[in-house]
């Protein structure tokens, strides 16, 4: 009696396509989505409008005649957007770890650097809009004190000093989103950005009231410093040169050490 031995072929195996990636686009609106989530989020974001609104109806009822001009309110309704706006910056590279949502973030998209590079571009694009957004209503606000005292609207803001602003508040959003890479604690990066922007300005404006040496030395080592020179109008070629060094020892170099880490970071 004999027996035989069927061999039965092995399933063939089929390769599955690999999936597109996600394009940037929609981690972009993702990003942006994402400030609007949370109720704290969106009332953060919705504050840009209402204090723009109340900064400038404190200069229609408080502000002398002499004084209702554009650039009134221009630098009116910049001051609380110098506060708020890198709020949202820190938050939202700081979102990823105190809302624990980083496990799934960076597991649908593995490479961090996409995701980080959508939220800068949220960043910027926020602080752009927002920008527009004050020139809008400080234009409607100029038009209407005029008309309500009877006087011609003045405007005393060229395209460069408005430019400049733009590019001084983008800075300081950008020094938030900074803090948040480095610190990745949204409580944390707070604290440090008021620490930076209040605390030690107000030490190293001390500092050069007293000591002359640091007086000639501050455009070179204080970013506030050199910074705010774009909200006072056109700046020459020692005041952008200033402005580039204090932007690569504040900026550059903390942003470079900051991403480095951060992609190299566990994520809990």
């Amino acid at each position: 009696m004999s027996t035989t031995i069927t061999e039965t072929a092995a399933p063939r195996r089929t390769e599955r396509p690999t999936p597109a990636p996600i394009p940037f686009g929609r981690l972009v609106s993702v990003e942006l989505q994402k400030c609007f989530d949370t109720r704290a989020g969106y009332w953060l974001m919705a504050s840009i409008g209402i204090t723009a609104l109340l900064a400038t109806g404190a200069v229609l009822l408080w502000a002398p005649d002499s004084e209702i001009t554009f650039s009134t309110f221009a630098s009116s309704i910049g001051f609380p957007m110098a506060v708020i706006l890198p709020m949202i910056a820190v938050l939202s590279v700081t979102s990823e770890w105190s809302q624990r949502s980083g496990l799934t973030t960076f597991t649908l998209v593995p490479h961090r650097s996409r995701v980080i590079a959508a939220k800068a571009a949220v960043t910027l694009g926020i602080s752009i809009v927002s920008m527009l957004l004050a020139m809008a209503i400080g234009t409607v606000g100029t038009i209407g004190g005029s008309a309500i005292l009877g006087v011609d609207p003045v405007w005393d803001a060229t395209t460069v000093d408005l430019l400049n602003i733009v590019l001084a508040q983008t800075l300081g959003m950008f020094v938030g989103f900074m803090l948040g890479a480095v610190i990745r604690h949204s409580a944390g990066a707070i604290v440090a950005y008021f620490v930076y922007s209040f605390v030690l300005t107000g030490l190293t404006e001390a500092l050069a009231q007293t000591q002359d040496w640091f007086a000639d030395l501050r455009p070179w080592v204080d970013f506030n410093y050199a910074q705010g020179a774009l909200f006072n109008g056109s700046l020459d070629s020692t005041q952008w040169a200033n402005l580039g060094v204090t932007s690569i020892v504040w900026l550059v170099i903390p942003m470079a050490v900051g991403l480095w880490t951060l992609m190299r970071s566990e994520v809990k």
